[in-house]
């Protein structure tokens, strides 16, 4: 089976609702585990252009703040699901999600 790396950067306050959703579909068990993530805080760098509707932050304005990335591994064949879930639960009108092929 193909497996994928899934990193996605999100606010600290919406990791558990990301991770409950994920594991209600199965997408964070392995084995007789399920929750498999691991998360580490990051410091997150932007700046909305015109156009922009941001969660955080100004137009024009180069931000930062502290954010979470969020790890797991994944059947290839749930990517889809996976970035459905991601766009519905995430606050950011674009989250960035990083999909790394496993050997």
């Amino acid at each position: 089976m193909t497996h994928i790396k899934v990193e996605v950067y999100i606010p600290e306050d919406f990791v558990v609702e990301l991770a409950n959703e994920l594991n209600e579909h199965d997408l964070l068990k392995e084995g007789y585990y399920d929750y498999a993530f691991s998360v580490s805080r990051v410091q997150g760098h932007w700046r909305p252009l015109e156009g922009a509707n941001p969660y955080d932050g100004e137009i024009g304005v180069v931000s930062r703040a502290e954010e979470i990335k969020m790890e797991f591994r994944i059947p290839a064949q749930d990517k889809d699901l996976v970035q459905h879930i991601i766009d519905r639960v995430h606050p950011y009108e674009e989250p960035v999600v990083n999909y790394i092929a496993l050997l």
